[in-house]
């Protein structure tokens, strides 16, 4: 082991170098497997600064912003950090800060009042009504 190079057991982040950006998504805990995180740069939905890429294997270091969908909601991310390992959360959280504008509360979906397909005595009634509208 060389003195000046970090080991992999290090928890220390790197600021210094690049990393595949696949990889990184994966070390910074924003999917679960390293081949989501390639799905989704493969099918282009991942900008590194405002630039759409599609290659896993891109190079993106400290200082970079990514910007990717993630579940019902779109991430905005700036690189502090590489990192050396995919580590518990506290650790990655301190790989990335997020600049994701705050959403909105979007309203529940009305609930069920109990109207629906009419019962038998409500078609009766409608047809009762709508003969006394013809005559």
């Amino acid at each position: 082991m060389s003195a000046g190079l970090p080991s992999e057991t290090d928890a220390e982040p790197t600021s210094q170098g690049s990393i595949r950006v696949d990889k990184w998504l994966w070390w910074a805990r924003f999917f679960k497997t390293r081949s989501q995180a390639a799905k989704v740069v493969t099918a282009g939905k991942l900008r590194v600064n405002g630039t759409r890429i599609s290659k896993p294997a891109t190079a993106v270091g400290p200082g970079d912003t990514l910007t990717f969908p993630q579940a019902r909601e779109i991430r905005v991310v700036r690189l502090i950090a590489i990192g050396t390992r995919r580590g518990p959360a506290p650790e990655a959280q301190a790989l990335y800060s997020d600049l994701t504008p705050p959403q909105k509360d979007v309203p529940p979906n009305p609930r069920f009042e109990g109207k629906g397909r009419p019962g038998k005595k409500d078609r009766r009634n409608a047809d009762l009504s709508r003969r006394d509208m013809l005559e």
